[in-house]
């Protein structure tokens, strides 16, 4: 099993480790992003360290970041992969299904997804949270994989933790 450093602990990667162990990751990871966001005020510095953390210790994904709503549509925001799709409207693909839902959505085949949007053709699997805070949504954390059916329920339970404790720290008007 491979290991990474983060923050002067040991994380294990995200696969094939048993759920107790995934959750300790998970615990690990978001007092990691706690440390980050106290020492930082700046909302943009902290989204991108944020995606940042995510992307260095997620095992088998390719994209991790943020989208928001602006005039009506989601614009892409800090990010770490390739290239990606610079405004997504609310109800189309995973991103905008997941702001018109105000759910998370944790899509097993990206391509069986009515309306998907191929933003990079390598991704096969998504998990998207919406960023919401006083029943007003924000954007939205968007995570991709290459490998089908990577995302499951702890996944999708630790990403919307994630986003909870970015809610502690970020005003999202500042955003918009």
């Amino acid at each position: 099993m491979h290991n990474q450093i983060l923050g002067g602990e040991i994380m294990q990667d995200n696969s094939n480790i048993s759920s107790e162990d995934r959750d300790k990751f998970y615990k690990i990871m978001l007092v990691r992003l706690e440390g980050l966001l106290a020492s930082e005020t700046d909302w943009l510095a902290n989204l991108s360290n944020a995606a940042a953390l995510l992307y260095a210790n997620l095992k088998d994904i390719n994209w991790s970041g943020f989208y928001f709503i602006k005039k009506d549509e989601l614009v892409l925001g800090p990010f770490q992969g390739k290239t990606a799709c610079t405004r997504i409207k609310p109800g189309k693909g995973v991103c905008g299904a997941a702001v018109v839902e105000m759910k998370t959505q944790l899509v097993p085949d990206v391509h069986l997804f009515p309306g998907h949007i191929a933003c990079d053709c390598a991704s096969n699997s998504e998990v998207v949270v919406p960023i919401m805070k006083d029943g007003t949504v924000y954007g939205v954390l968007d995570v991709d994989s290459p490998i089908k059916d990577r995302f499951d329920e702890l996944d999708a339970k630790y990403l919307q933790l994630f986003v909870d404790k970015l809610n502690k720290y970020i005003d999202w008007k500042q955003i918009r």
